[in-house]
């Protein structure tokens, strides 16, 4: 066969496939949120667990609870908690996050407090206050290092407008300022939803994921939870304990993954967080019984 006969051949096949407009599959999501690798059952000090965050040492897991300005260390590998550090009144305290040697903890009000030198004897807390409020219903605190900033999600309102009721937003506190920016990094929209869910084939649940978001329904069932960094591909993971689900989004805001999951494993996610390996960690709150942490291992 002549050189020619083969490069016309060769043309002809890429042009028929070119038409085909075969894609590249989409990577499979990395975690099997059905099938826990380890789980931790809580102590009825942390039943209303709320918030997740990984410890500066990298052993322990900070977590705590709608009810009590206490930081719970729990061991990473037992779930046991070995130690407890009181930092303010009673309060409802939806979202923790260590940066560095301060520990962040967020109220469903807004308020900030930072616990600097959290670990140590000397420790010292500060309040912030923004313009969030209890109409944001805040939950959801995550450290963000590109940006050097805490995402705060919005399980209330987003912004201001009726035109604006069925959006989502995460605002961020950037550290080197100590104040949150007006306008949200993220903002979760019915639209962008309805549209990602056209675009993808065979995922598991999509019918009943674009029944939860029909533009019939006339609200917003995804309400952020939870928030956290994945640390070795930087994108954003949110629960949102109504309609149980886990959306994952890129540095642009863009919806990579959406999972419906399974409110017999997930009775209500509220905290989220990873180890350094990329190691998950999902915090249930104990509706009917107890809370659990379940660990999930990743998929590389």
């Amino acid at each position: 066969m002549s050189k020619i006969l083969r490069f016309s051949i060769l043309v002809s096949c890429l042009s028929f496939f070119s038409f085909l407009k075969i894609e590249t599959p989409h990577p499979s999501f990395p975690y099997l949120l059905d099938q826990p690798n380890v789980t931790f059952e809580l102590p009825e000090s942390l039943k209303e667990v709320s918030g997740l965050s990984m410890a500066a040492d990298n052993t322990q897991i900070a977590a705590v609870n709608d009810e009590e300005g206490i930081i719970f260390l729990l061991d990473k590998m037992t779930g046991q908690i070995v130690n407890q550090i009181t930092f303010g009144d009673d309060g409802d305290y939806e979202g923790i996050e260590i940066a560095g040697n301060d520990a962040w903890i967020i109220k469903s009000s807004g308020t900030l407090h930072q616990v600097k030198n959290y670990a140590s004897d000397d420790r010292q807390v500060f309040k912030f206050k923004s313009f969030l409020n209890k109409e944001n219903d805040v939950e959801g605190l995550a450290y963000d290092p590109v940006r050097n900033s805490l995402l705060i999600g919005c399980k209330g309102k987003g912004l201001e407008g009726e035109e604006n009721k069925l959006k989502k937003a995460i605002y961020e506190f950037r550290l080197s300022d100590l104040m949150v920016m007006n306008e949200p990094v993220y903002l979760l929209t019915l639209p962008d939803f309805q549209e990602y869910l056209e675009h993808v084939q065979g995922e598991e649940h999509l019918e009943k994921l674009q029944e939860i978001f029909t533009p019939e329904e006339g609200e917003m069932k995804f309400s952020p939870s939870g928030i956290a960094i994945h640390p070795l591909t930087g994108d954003v993971y949110v629960t949102s304990s109504k309609g149980k689900l886990l959306l994952v989004l890129d540095g642009e805001g863009h919806i990579l993954h959406l999972e419906k999951l399974d409110k017999k494993i997930h009775p209500q996610p509220e905290g989220i967080c990873f180890d350094a390996d990329g190691t998950l960690y999902i915090a249930n709150e104990g509706k009917d019984g107890k809370a659990r942490i379940y660990k999930f291992l990743y998929k590389k």
